[in-house]
């Protein structure tokens, strides 16, 4: 009979377990989509050679294209420039210059062949002579292979012959319209996963992994044990200590922009303070070696990083200290412990949670650090204080590299995400346990 009466009960539990999923799956796909979203949108960038500053590299292009645009600007003014030149030319140049302007001529005809290209090629070539406005889209016009080989091997053809020319009246417009107009055709930059390949081999990379990874592990260390003792300071009952508390978090409230360009100042080689201080205390040599030695600049980063976030650090412990009921400490006091045992006993394992969410968070922003080491370093002297965020910025914007820098990112994201696993699993497994 009990038997009998278990079995509804545990199909109703699953029932009710299946719908209390069904109610949250939809949040629980919002924050999939948008966290991560940009991540496939960076891997799939990644799979491109994807240059911001090379025209033919701008954009992802899966199969060969011809840049009509690029085409109709430059193949009549190179005709024209030939047929100036012609006009003097005498020799080896009159034989060379005749035979490229045919080839041209015949290149142009055969294109005007395809009607698809040859209707485009209008539309465009009208564009260009009212000076309107032409799309990304519609200036590209799809080609199949072969053919699209043959049309670089004839531009890249006269772009040779035109170079080895010399005596020319106007060398430079001739040979400079060549080279524009050999960069018509444009070829798939789809390149798999040779970024990875590339950045796996690279010591830089690895160099700003290490360089994050001693940064996160030491920032983070200083900062939960100053946190902590903070947080167990203002948590005590004494005047003043609303004020207090305000005046802690000064330095977490200050941007991070500013203050590292408040920490710069304090670290300058001649008026700098706290690079005076530390001179006076015989930590350094010289006032001037603090940001150019590099065990001096990875110091500063971490010394400024800890000044500003330790107040952070301290007010999630604060939080974590305020549920824990005073009760407890009473009934420990009366049976002998002292304030040593009480903290190891009591307010470690309860603090354990809030420990979890500070760690995590801190350590993930501490990773992930950039603006700080940006405006104070720059990641020199010599990257010594480069870190993976601040070199996947340095390929991505100064370099103009997209595709590598969003390798960069995508690798940025899988250290982070390990950081997170190993967290939970490590110290927080039992949030994760079913409450009995």
């Amino acid at each position: 009979m009990s038997e009998n009466t278990s079995k509804p009960k545990k199909k109703r539990k699953l029932s009710e377990k299946s719908i209390a999923y069904l109610l949250i799956a939809p949040s629980l796909l919002l924050i999939l989509v948008i966290a991560i979203w940009p991540v496939i949108q960076s891997f799939y960038f990644s799979m491109f050679d994807l240059r911001l500053n090379n025209p033919t590299k701008s954009e992802v292009h899966t199969d060969y294209q011809l840049d009509l645009k690029r085409y109709l600007d430059n193949y009549p003014f190179l005709q024209g420039a030939i047929d100036k030149e012609l006009r003097n030319a005498e020799g080896p140049n009159e034989e060379t210059l005749t035979s490229v302007k045919e080839d041209l001529n015949q290149l142009n005809s055969t294109l005007l062949e395809d009607e698809k290209i040859a209707e485009r090629y209008e539309v465009i070539d009208e564009k260009l002579m009212n000076f309107e406005k032409i799309g990304a889209k519609e200036r590209m016009i799809e080609v199949d292979q072969e053919r699209a080989q043959k049309i670089q091997g004839k531009l890249s053809s006269v772009e040779k012959e035109l170079k080895a020319l010399e005596n020319l009246e106007d060398a430079n417009g001739v040979k400079g319209l060549s080279s524009a107009l050999a960069e018509t055709v444009i070829k798939p930059n789809f390149i798999g996963f040779d970024h990875y390949a590339k950045n796996l081999t690279d010591k830089r990379m690895w160099m700003s992994i290490w360089n994050t990874v001693v940064f996160t592990v030491v920032s983070v260390a200083f900062e939960l044990v100053l946190g902590l003792l903070i947080a167990l300071l203002i948590n005590k009952a004494f005047f003043g200590r609303g004020l207090v508390r305000a005046s802690i978090l000064i330095p977490w409230a200050i941007p991070t922009v500013v203050a590292a360009l408040m920490w710069k100042f304090l670290y300058d080689g001649q008026n700098g303070i706290v690079a005076k201080v530390f001179e006076e205390v015989g930590l350094i040599n010289r006032m001037a070696t603090l940001l150019t030695n590099d065990t001096g600049a990875m110091f500063s980063v971490i010394f400024a990083d800890v000044w500003k976030t330790t107040p952070y650090m301290a007010l999630l412990l604060l939080a974590g200290l305020q549920t824990i009921p005073r009760s407890l400490y009473e009934a420990a006091a009366i049976d002998g412990a002292g304030k040593l045992k009480q903290f190891f006993t009591i307010t470690l394992p309860l603090l354990k949670t809030s420990i979890l969410v500070a760690l995590l968070f801190r350590t993930l922003d501490a990773f992930r650090v950039f603006d700080l080491i940006f405006v104070l370093t720059g990641g020199g002297p010599a990257n010594s204080t480069e870190t993976i965020s601040l070199l996947a910025y340095k390929v991505m914007i100064a370099q103009s590299n997209f595709g590598e820098g969003s390798a960069l990112s995508v690798v940025v994201f899988i250290c982070v995400a390990i950081i997170s696993i190993i967290y939970i699993s490590l110290l927080g497994r039992d949030l994760l346990d079913d409450k009995k």
